[in-house]
């Protein structure tokens, strides 16, 4: 145990906070029960008690990642503009990138869990109306168009996130997106 002393308010949302913060610096791989509670001061049963074992953690921050998705897509107010929402999408990957690290990776979760599958399905609703509402006076199988503007604005976050895309799109991930998006909206 940690020689700090114990004054969380709220230690699970501290135990995902630290989670997500070593994710950011290291990756998945380095979250272990034991380090994360080293890092916020409490014993190291203190994690096990509120998740059960890593897969439990992972599982609760994959569905903290997916509420916060739909929460970002949500706040749009009823969207039209595919666009936008694929913004919202890169914005969150970019600015909460130690969830969704773990929110594509089904290896890493109990993907049985109801709340990870609730909170998946409102974050794929959130996506879907935009799709919707966009593609309605559009000739686009909705389904296709989906599959093909979260192909997009997925693949550009993974890549944003690695640092290989051309250094000339800029240094806002937001800015960008929008510029990448405009090609499947066409949209400038």
């Amino acid at each position: 145990m940690s020689d700090r002393p114990y004054h969380h308010g709220d230690l699970r949302d501290a135990l995902l906070t630290a989670a997500a913060a070593v994710i950011e610096e290291s990756g998945p791989a380095a979250v272990t029960l034991r380090d994360l509670a080293r890092r916020v001061g409490v014993s190291h049963a203190a994690p096990a008690h509120h998740f059960g074992d890593r897969a439990g953690l992972m599982t609760a921050l994959a569905t903290d990642g997916y509420s916060r998705l739909a929460d970002a897509v949500e706040r749009l107010g009823p969207v039209t503009d595919l666009r936008a929402a694929g913004v919202a999408y890169v914005s969150f990957a970019v600015g909460d990138r130690g969830r969704f690290e773990v929110m594509f990776r089904p290896e890493l979760v109990h993907q049985d869990d109801p709340a990870l599958r609730a909170a998946q399905a409102r974050a794929m609703g959130a996506l879907q109306a935009a799709v919707a509402g966009w593609s309605a006076d559009r000739a686009e199988d909705p389904e296709t168009v989906a599959v093909a503007a979260w192909s997009l604005v997925h693949g550009f976050a993974t890549l944003w996130l690695q640092g290989v895309l051309p250094p000339d799109l800029g240094a806002d991930a937001a800015t960008a997106a929008s510029a990448v998006a405009g090609v499947l909206t066409g949209t400038d």
